[in-house]
């Protein structure tokens, strides 16, 4: 996913990365790019990690609202993975697209045939490499599909601008550009607020 992210950043590029988790994905945009970056987490121990590889970043819940940062105060609003951990995503992705000239919003894709086919065979809830966590140790409160974050952004006035179906290996796959609600594991979106 990180190469994804890569090429639709401009250099030099002034950005607020919700849900930073140890920032790793925030120090390599600053190393290549070199971005002026701004991690927000939770976690006490991800704000220590990333700390420790010299990023600004402060700890803060996202459910308890962003009002502490100012319309299109940043370039662009990275959130890899966190959005569906959070317990309003719709109030989340409001304030990002307020925050941000620009969204990179990332999700797994709940709807993949993996997912379809391990519920119904097995009558449990999916664990896969995207889905990683036993239904009682997730961190993911909103699991959804591309089709209901799509139907999200339209019904919030958000445009996607880009999107990128991968597996969550990071590799895109013919069948998931093709029919991505099933073969998409994980969705990368570019977002704006539309004019």
């Amino acid at each position: 996913m990180y190469k994804i992210v890569n090429k639709w950043i401009p250099k030099n590029s002034h950005i607020l990365d919700l849900g930073c988790g140890d920032g790793s994905m925030l120090f390599e945009l600053k190393k290549e790019l070199n971005i002026n970056g701004l991690g927000v987490d939770i976690s006490e121990n991800n704000i220590q990690l990333s700390l420790s590889k010299g990023l600004n970043v402060i700890e803060q819940d996202i459910d308890q609202g962003l009002s502490n940062f100012g319309d299109q105060s940043f370039d662009l609003v990275l959130m890899s993975q966190s959005i569906q951990a959070l317990k309003r995503p719709d109030l989340a992705l409001s304030e990002i697209i307020r925050i941000g000239k620009e969204c990179i919003v990332s999700i797994p894709n709940f709807a993949n045939f993996k997912c379809r086919l391990q519920l119904f065979l097995t009558g449990k809830m999916p664990v896969s490499s995207a889905l990683p966590h036993s239904w009682y140790s997730t961190p993911n409160l909103h699991l959804c599909s591309l089709k209901d974050f799509e139907s999200l952004c339209e019904n919030s006035n958000i445009k996607i601008s880009e999107k990128k179906l991968i597996k969550a290996s990071g590799e895109s796959t013919f069948l998931s550009n093709f029919f991505p609600n099933l073969f998409a594991e994980i969705a990368v979106y570019k977002l704006e607020k539309k004019s």
